[in-house]
């Protein structure tokens, strides 16, 4: 079988792990919202990819994890008036409700950020020993992108090209010893969930907490590594530093689907036209929503449009009419 593997731009002979084995680590969402079109794409991209597999004659084991806690989701909840714990509970349910109704099938694996805070501790633990982390007292501990030779081979860039473009986007923190250095542990502010560490009470970064959960559950070499195109630069690009540079033999292809317009602009609330999953499946039903999605390759933007939708919609009345008069 042939990948498109991200990492090398090209199509590749999929090279397993485990001959007859695919695994797969594909990023849910932050769940501080209802899940929106974006999301849905995305699940139904490694959803179908499993099927395929599978019919293929391939073992799959397809992991999607479920980011718990987030700068997004404090803040949310602060507005709400309700602890973290409860938002996303709230917002998980929703989630895997809403995808079952799509048609998606659940993960084998649907593990949740905070459930592996201890395994993110001794990650971060082994990068400062290898010299690839450092602590500022006070603020947390922070990934040194100087010590990670390709560092942007993900999305071909070079960290020297990385930094001139985000001048302009990042704030640099005086005490980091570089602009694209990143935390991989943040310390406690007052409000916030923490947990105790080696660095004192704090909570984990973003991007380090996909990688002790792929890694626990699949162990080093995990075959496939997918996400959307959103995700390729940062967060993909920090795990990917992160594991490799504290020993572990990473993903071995990637791969990223792409975004969704609607009428022709990003789907975006400042824009009017953000639609999420919930209301699509009332107004159009999961059948002629799926179909509408897969009418476009995956790496390819999808335009989620009126005329879209009543092509899809006559798709399925077609579909229908052959099956009964196949079975009439």
């Amino acid at each position: 079988m042939h990948l498109f593997d991200t990492m090398q731009n090209r199509f590749v002979e999929l090279d397993l792990r485990e001959s007859g084995h695919v695994s797969i680590y594909a990023c849910g969402p932050t769940v501080y919202d209802v899940p929106h079109l974006g999301h849905a794409r995305t699940a139904l991209t490694y959803d179908i990819l499993k099927r395929y597999l599978q019919w293929s004659g391939y073992t799959v084991t397809l992991v999607s994890n479920i980011t718990d806690i987030d700068d997004k989701i404090i803040s949310r909840s602060a507005e709400e008036g309700i602890s973290e714990h409860d938002l996303t509970t709230t917002y998980t349910k929703i989630y895997i409700q809403q995808l079952r109704e799509f048609g998606i099938a659940d993960p084998d694996h649907r593990p949740q950020a905070t459930e592996y805070v201890s395994e993110m501790i001794e990650i971060i633990s082994r990068l400062i020993r290898q010299e690839a982390a450092y602590e500022i007292v006070g603020s947390g501990v922070y990934f040194s992108v100087n010590a990670f030779d390709d560092y942007g081979a993900l999305v071909g860039r070079t960290a020297r090209d990385l930094r001139e473009s985000a001048q302009a986007r990042i704030t640099s923190d005086e005490e980091k010893e570089d602009l694209l250095d990143f935390a991989l542990w943040k310390a406690a502010k007052p409000g916030e969930p923490t947990w105790e560490s080696p660095w004192g009470p704090g909570r984990p970064g973003w991007h380090i907490e996909c990688v002790a959960m792929s890694l626990d559950i699949l162990g080093d070499g995990f075959d496939i590594h997918g996400g959307g195109t959103d995700l390729a630069f940062p967060h993909h690009e920090n795990e990917r530093a992160e594991a490799e540079a504290s020993g572990h033999a990473f993903a071995r292809h990637w791969m990223h689907s792409a975004m969704l317009n609607v009428n022709g602009e990003k789907m975006a609330k400042s824009l009017g036209n953000f639609r999420t999953l919930g209301d699509a499946l009332k107004e159009y039903g999961s059948r002629s929503l799926k179909l509408a999605m897969l009418q476009a390759h995956y790496r390819s933007i999808m335009e989620l449009s009126d005329e879209t939708m009543a092509g899809a919609i006559g798709g399925i009345e077609r579909i229908d009419a052959f099956f009964r008069r196949m079975r009439g």
